[in-house]
């Protein structure tokens, strides 16, 4: 018998979580089964407990739901209350339990796989929704010079800069007023998706700014593009959605698969 879980959102078609989990199970040995749930945009949470009803033991949450992942859950974790968030489920019993690993993903694929320390760097983050804040916490560890929030409405933006000002030196502002060049720039908006990407002044890239988009494509993104032409270098967001896959994979079955070889995998 193998324990199922599974990534739910809206739009999921274009989900590698369950190739890169299948992967981890037969790595670690774990008897998992792992697939797909796309969920109505105004059924989410019937979605969930029929899944947890139907012996699933534990969800990834993408995009839109993060927001009501965390208030679905009945016992969230404290990196997933400080985000407000939630991309990981896990059912025991009657218990939810919503913990948020993806700000542990996305620093993980910057410092360890890239070697970029984000100590006194200028970061820029592109929106303020619940990938913005899924990661908030685990990149103001890291000690940057300054964390800034641009969004396409400045008001979201000083509402994310001033939740986390306590835990660092935080800003916001529209994406018109952004000026200067920052060291790490990441795009946790959705416009990926959409072959879109936000209205930002080329300015901001510099030679050697990473730019880095949370969305993961077979071609690099609008934004990706768009940050190459002004010589920053680009990455997109799969070696994040690994590293937080084996951290949702730790917090479901207390196994830390290694994730050298699912890069390989892939050939990334």
């Amino acid at each position: 018998m193998h324990d199922r879980y599974a990534v739910v959102g809206n739009p999921i078609a274009h989900s590698k979580s369950p190739e890169i989990h299948t992967l981890f199970a037969r790595q670690t040995g774990e008897p998992i089964e792992y697939t797909k749930l796309l969920s109505p945009l105004d059924g989410f949470a019937g979605t969930v407990r029929q899944f947890a009803a139907d012996g699933g033991k534990g969800l990834n949450v993408t995009v839109p739901f993060k927001f009501e992942a965390f208030r679905l859950a009945t016992e969230n974790t404290p990196r997933a209350e400080t985000a407000g968030a939630v991309n990981t489920l896990r059912f025991d019993g009657n218990r939810i339990l919503g913990d948020n690993t993806d700000g542990a993903g996305l620093v993980a694929d910057i410092t360890r796989n890239l070697g970029i320390s984000l100590r006194d760097a200028r970061i820029l983050m592109l929106g303020a929704g619940g990938a913005a804040y899924g990661v908030m916490l685990p990149l103001l560890d890291q000690k940057p010079k300054v964390l800034h929030i641009a969004n396409r409405t400045p008001a979201k933006a000083a509402v994310l800069a001033e939740a986390f000002a306590r835990y660092g030196r935080t800003d916001s502002s529209g994406y018109d007023a952004l000026e200067g060049q920052y060291d790490v720039i990441i795009n946790a908006t959705s416009a990926g998706l959409q072959d879109t990407m936000p209205a930002v002044p080329a300015g901001i890239f510099g030679e050697g700014t990473l730019a880095l988009d949370m969305v993961y494509a077979d071609r690099p993104t609008v934004f990706m593009a768009f940050a190459a032409e002004q010589g920053a270098c680009i990455r997109d967001g799969f070696g994040m959605l690994v590293e937080q896959a084996a951290e949702s994979f730790f917090v479901w079955r207390g196994v830390r698969p290694d994730t050298a070889s699912v890069f390989a995998h892939f050939g990334r």
